[in-house]
């Protein structure tokens, strides 16, 4: 980007990468130094400005220079959520370096269209620039990478707007100036809709129309309204506290010290987990059992050469082990009515528990809170509006994968009367496109 501007000025904090944009324009001043630290200091003011942010996660993004992030956010009227990632700090500071007038463009993650951070981002811009313009950009502009990328541009700092305009590409080939709006909405529509998210505007007008009226009819439920939904428990070291058949008959663990578990959610391949997938699992020797151990229960002799073995050693010093009461009790063991996959494919699945399993953090527990209502919206999990539905309301994740986190899940519609099923179909079927999967489902069924 520096290079394509001979008046540019640069700030990179790996010096490799400064020298390198040093030789490649050698006209342009290039700092070395960490862009928070140089933005809450500098009284430097620019026409435009562009970037390719590090999508640092939250987790990661720490110390003097997160702290200068949320300063310089602050002072723009913005409070970060606790799980913002830094790339959404490098648009807001870099848009306070902005003169009246002036413009940035940015490569961002295809997360601005869902994450719940990126809707006090878009308020800010909307409250800070005269327009604001998200490209959504289907095949991957880093085909080596997992992660999407959208591009964001603005113009008119200083002014404001109520609208976003949208637009759609397959595929991002250079040009002079944005691309065509596919579409101009207003930000109220999106609030009230769809939460501040951007991504059900990738499907068509008339698809959103009928998701929202199958939503407002009388009939119409979601997921969180007769079932509490959330994970699984938390072992702290899964390889030492999941056991197979052979590791328990090595170990001589009774029974009563087991309760079968589901592990993945690759195992939700079937509507029901009962005893029959419980024997093939072990006859595979798979190890779906876990070490479930009361605190206060007295244990048989070889159980504790097992807690005393080298594994129970490496287990115990385990951040989740060593910070609980008693490391070898898992807490939050509970027996769930279904399963539901935290992360899928082509198809999120949804199993009734008849086996009396457990299951991990990997996979959502769901409790029936009522029965009747569940009775008349359960059977409708396979209609291709509650498939459409699990698209809107979770969110690709990379690498094809669609995440459904619990407040994703609960938000999932069940409406038997729904008369455009072709056009929920299709719009289902553009959402996969554009998380990289295709549907092999029988496209009569509705």
């Amino acid at each position: 980007m520096l290079a394509e501007h001979t008046n540019s000025r640069g700030i990179e904090r790996d010096p490799y990468t400064a020298w390198r944009a040093r030789e490649r324009n050698p006209n342009a001043r290039v700092d070395a130094t960490d862009f928070f630290l140089w933005a809450a200091d500098t009284d430097e003011r620019f026409d435009c400005a562009a970037g390719n942010p590090p999508f640092i996660r939250s987790q990661r993004f720490k110390g003097s220079s997160k702290a200068a992030a949320r300063s310089i956010c602050e002072a723009e009227g913005v409070t970060l959520s606790g799980l913002s990632s830094a790339w959404v700090a490098f648009l807001i500071a870099t848009s306070s370096l902005l003169k009246l007038g002036g413009r940035m463009a940015f490569v961002v993650p295809a997360e601005i269209g869902h994450a719940p951070y990126a809707t006090a981002l878009i308020e800010y811009l909307l409250g800070s620039f005269s327009k604001v313009q998200v490209v959504a950009v289907r095949e991957k502009i880093f085909p080596r990478i997992s992660e999407d990328c959208w591009l964001l541009y603005c113009e008119g700092r200083g002014g404001r707007t109520h609208q976003v305009h949208f637009s759609t590409l397959d595929s991002f080939m250079e040009c002079p100036w944005p691309p065509t709006d596919t579409e101009v909405i207003s930000w109220a529509y999106l609030r009230k809709n769809w939460r501040g998210r951007l991504r059900p505007l990738l499907i068509p007008p008339g698809a959103r129309r009928a998701y929202l009226e199958a939503a407002a009819h009388s009939d119409a439920t979601r997921f969180g309204d007769f079932a509490k939904i959330g994970i699984g428990y938390i072992t702290g070291d899964n390889d030492f506290f999941h056991l197979s058949r052979s590791q328990i008959a090595e170990h001589q663990v009774p029974d009563e010290l087991l309760v079968p578990t589901v592990r993945r959610g690759a195992n939700l391949v079937c509507n029901v987990i009962d005893q029959t997938a419980l024997e093939v699992w072990d006859a595979e020797d798979q190890p779906c059992h876990l070490l479930c151990i009361p605190t206060g229960t007295e244990m048989p002799l070889t159980v504790l050469r097992y807690l005393e073995s080298d594994a129970g050693q490496r287990a115990r010093a385990a951040y989740k082990c060593r910070v609980r009461p008693v490391w070898y009790s898992v807490p939050g063991v509970t027996i769930p009515d279904y399963f539901l996959q935290y992360m899928s494919g082509s198809e999120v699945h949804l199993s009734a528990n008849a086996a009396g399993a457990a299951c991990t953090n990997s996979i959502h527990a769901v409790r029936i809170t009522d029965v009747e209502r569940a009775q008349r919206a359960l059977p409708l999990w396979s209609s291709v509006l509650t498939k459409l539905s699990c698209e809107l309301e979770g969110h690709p994740l990379g690498g094809g994968m669609l995440k459904l986190e619990p407040r994703e899940a609960q938000r999932i519609l069940f409406q038997p009367y729904c008369y455009d099923w072709e056009v929920i179909r299709e719009a289902r079927q553009v959402l996969m496109r554009w998380r990289h999967q295709t549907d092999f489902t029988n496209p009569t069924a509705s």
